[in-house]
């Protein structure tokens, strides 16, 4: 199961309702979008995102890899901020948590929607 899938399944679960998929016409493509509570929610995969936690970086090829996985940050970055400059709040968790912890997702996810 994608990650994607089993974060909406806990939403699901935790009856949590108001979201679309991938709204393209929101800048970045976030992954869950609320509407009604402006919030943008991004699943980031600890590789292709760098988790400081457990993404890596390949030992072969490995200039090409650093150079693209700092694009990546660098674009994930100028996304949040883009978001947040159009009043879009903005909610990144990781793939790892979301495996490892996915109360503590949810948790955060409620708090974002209701405070």
């Amino acid at each position: 199961m994608t990650t994607e899938l089993r974060f909406r399944a806990y939403l699901m679960r935790n009856r949590i309702a108001g979201w679309s998929t991938c709204v393209k016409s929101i800048a970045g493509c976030p992954d869950f979008f609320f509407p009604k509570r402006r919030l943008a929610v991004f699943i980031d995969g600890c590789f292709w995102h760098g988790c400081p936690n457990c993404g890596h970086t390949p030992k072969t090829n490995r200039s090409y890899w650093i150079t693209k996985l700092r694009r990546n940050k660098r674009r994930d970055l100028r996304i949040t901020k883009t978001l947040k400059s159009e009043g879009i709040q903005v909610l990144r968790l990781w793939e790892c948590q979301l495996r490892r912890r996915p109360e503590w997702c949810v948790m955060k996810l409620t708090r974002a929607l209701y405070l």
